[in-house]
């Protein structure tokens, strides 16, 4: 398939992120972010951390101290690369479990197989905003006495039974960065059911998030920046350019934005900053509830696409940043990619590889004991991420939905 035309004048983003408004800026207001997010999560407390990797690096810090002698931390082999390393950095040893086949569930048996004495937590994921089935991680964690940390970085505003997601487990976290649906430019929020695990979150927040003015002041100008250029217009210039050029290099990687590095940096979230997302709190919810319709809408156009398998994810009520479907092979995926790609359509890919292909972090992290991931590596290659946006227009996604057509129709015919 060849490389279709770029957009003319704007590029489309990659997540439906809430746009933030001329009057969430203003001085002043409540800002009290921890208040507001409980009130929206209907939970009795939210800790506030500079990120969401940062609130992962909290949770297990603290349950690191409530059961020190249990050293192993169990997450998704197809996941961000910033999970990994913040249990890297918590010293902490790092499984693998592998996934359901052309699912982002974790596989039963095997997480059933890797539960032991020894295991701290078990972290599925919601990616991006998609409801994940926990029930597998709670049976076997709690058979073993471990913990259950829900990653919900891409999932705030998700429900399920009317509750927020994360509300079932031990310790959920939830991601403000940039793109999200709701963000201050890079925040996370934490919340536990236990008040034993709050205190200790409490703890290990007021020990390793100290103040840093300096990179606060940064991330409020980064923040005045987000709030300028997160626009058609702007995202050209802010994204369109960087991620063509790491594509013209060939750069994946670069080009998903997955070169990480320790440590991460925790430090406290400024009164401003939390003011701005107190009052962009306030419009998610009408956000979240047209983008889920409109997810509705293209999913049961992408549905009748022969070869194509859409990932909906359990009952509930996602957030839907993204579309998520899988190709029938890695080639249909990568030609979908080759020909949009870059080119202002809101495509993308949630993360390039399973989590021991990062070649680059192989002498950051290790895996207790290594696994085949067989079914993550190859979702990893098929997987394709299509942007719920509402500047995703009705003739972009005719363009978007042609292509994958095209490549569906493609594979079709090399196979009969």
């Amino acid at each position: 398939m060849k490389p279709l035309p770029r957009k003319a004048f704007f590029d489309t983003p990659p997540t439906a992120g809430l746009p933030l408004q001329l009057r969430d800026l203003l001085p002043g207001g409540d800002s009290d972010l921890s208040a507001a997010l409980a009130r929206f999560l209907g939970v009795e407390q939210v800790h506030l951390e500079s990120s969401g990797t940062a609130a992962l690096v909290i949770a297990l810090t603290a349950l690191k101290r409530l059961s020190p002698i249990r050293t192993t931390v169990i997450v998704p082999a197809y996941t961000c690369p910033l999970v990994a390393l913040a249990v890297a950095q918590c010293g902490l040893e790092l499984q693998l479990c592998d996934l359901k086949p052309d699912s982002l569930d974790l596989d039963p048996s095997m997480l059933k197989a890797l539960c032991n004495e020894q295991t701290l937590a078990v972290v599925p994921t919601h990616l991006c905003g998609r409801i994940s089935d926990i029930d597998p991680a709670l049976e076997c964690a709690r058979a073993v006495g471990a913990w259950v940390i829900e990653d919900a970085a891409q999932g705030l505003g998700s429900r399920v039974g009317g509750h927020s997601i994360g509300t079932r487990s031990d310790i959920a976290f939830f991601s403000l960065a940039v793109g999200k649906g709701l963000t201050i430019f890079e925040g996370g929020a934490l919340i536990a059911r236990d008040e034993t695990v709050r205190q200790a979150l409490r703890h290990a927040s007021q020990t390793l998030a100290q103040p840093k003015p300096w990179l606060e002041l940064k991330r409020s100008v980064e923040l005045l920046g987000y709030a300028a250029l997160y626009r058609p217009t702007g995202l050209r210039l802010a994204y369109g350019l960087p991620l063509r050029r790491a594509l013209k290099k060939g750069d994946w990687v670069a080009a998903a934005d997955e070169y990480f590095s320790l440590p991460i940096t925790l430090h406290q979230v400024g009164s401003w900053r939390q003011a701005v997302g107190v009052r962009a709190l306030k419009r998610l919810p009408d956000f979240l509830a047209q983008q889920r319709v409109q997810a509705e809408h293209r999913l049961k156009r992408l549905s009748t696409l022969s070869g194509l398998v859409p990932l909906e994810g359990h009952e509930g009520e996602g957030s839907w940043p993204v579309l998520l479907v899988l190709m029938p092979s890695r080639k249909a995926r990568d030609s979908v990619l080759e020909a949009l790609w870059g080119n202002g359509y809101g495509l993308s890919i949630p993360f390039v590889h399973a989590l021991p292909d990062y070649h680059y972090l192989n002498t950051t992290l290790t895996y207790k004991p290594p696994v085949e991931c067989q079914e993550a590596r190859r979702l990893a290659g098929r997987i394709l991420a299509i942007s719920n946006s509402p500047w995703l227009s009705e003739a972009d996604f005719d363009v978007v939905y042609a292509a994958i057509e095209e490549a569906c129709h493609a594979e079709r015919m090399t196979r009969s």
